[in-house]
């Protein structure tokens, strides 16, 4: 699917408001799961600042015991501690690496920032090597605003995200 009709998807599911947040989200991630040929792995990560760690709320694809994970530690931990994104072609080669499966060869990790900062992040990963390009990284910073203008329209407390059950 193009990436110019998975953001008209994406939107169509963040503006549906008889959902909560955590639904909207499940069904995105479901969404870029199925949708896009190399996005295996899809989750959304958000931040307890007060703990420093990385907490995962919807997800789609095969299970992960990395649900908590500390800012710094792994892919997206830097990415909770820099702000920026963190694109590896061959997880292999990076040092700071949380194994999540033994089929993953890349990981794009983009944070979603609410009034300059950084509650989360969307985590995808990928069973091809060098499988992300900057359109992936366009694409994926366009979902990450919207859900950041939702999270802001709404008043949606990240707290909350992270307490979900």
């Amino acid at each position: 699917m193009s990436n110019s009709k998975v953001l008209a998807k994406s939107k169509k599911i963040l503006d549906d408001t008889k959902l909560n947040l955590v639904e909207r989200l499940q069904k995105l991630v479901d969404l870029l799961n199925h949708e896009k040929d190399k996005y295996d792995w899809v989750g959304f990560y958000f931040a307890k600042h007060s703990e420093k760690t990385l907490h995962l709320v919807p997800f789609s694809g095969e299970p992960t015991d990395h649900i908590v994970i500390p800012f710094g530690k792994g892919i997206c931990g830097q990415v909770a501690e820099s702000n920026n994104t963190f694109l590896v072609d061959d997880v292999n080669a990076q040092g700071n690496y949380i194994a999540c499966s033994l089929n993953v060869k890349s990981e794009i990790v983009v944070p979603i920032f609410v009034n300059n900062q950084n509650i989360g992040q969307i985590d995808i990963d990928s069973n091809t090597a060098n499988a992300f390009s900057k359109e992936d990284e366009a694409l994926l910073e366009s979902i990450n605003q919207m859900i950041a203008q939702v999270i802001e329209k709404e008043n949606i407390q990240v707290l909350d995200l992270v307490e979900y059950k």
